[in-house]
């Protein structure tokens, strides 16, 4: 069975930070580009960030550019997404994805994860 879990998510004030996990369980996901997209209330689900199975290239979305770093572990199986300077603007049910293609298109990735939440608090 293939998983994704996410975890990390939790509430902090503006200009804290938070680091998010996303391990792939069931499958071998080191071939596998790695995404990040987020969803605030009443909001279309937003790109983040994406990672290259290899780790060797990742980019950002303009909004957080600067600010969050996503990276792979050694084993390949687990991606951290490093958020500092956080603001109100980043309160969202953030998810980690899967797919072959290292994109901000949400429908390229084949498998999600069950989301965890990040409330920025002012």
């Amino acid at each position: 069975q293939v998983q994704l879990v996410a975890s990390g998510g939790g509430l902090v004030q503006v200009g804290g930070s938070l680091r998010l996990s996303c391990a792939a369980l069931g499958r071998t996901f080191s071939t596998y580009a790695m995404g990040w997209f987020r969803q605030a209330p009443g909001k279309e689900r937003e790109f983040v960030a994406a990672i290259s199975w290899s780790g060797s290239s990742s980019y950002y979305a303009d909004s957080v550019k600067g600010r969050f770093t996503l990276s792979r572990g050694i084993t390949k199986h687990t991606v951290y997404l490093q958020m500092n300077s956080l603001k109100p603007a980043d309160t969202a049910i953030y998810y980690c994805a899967a797919g072959w293609q290292t994109t901000n298109n949400t429908s390229r990735y084949d498998y999600w994860g069950q989301g965890t939440q990040v409330t920025v608090s002012s």
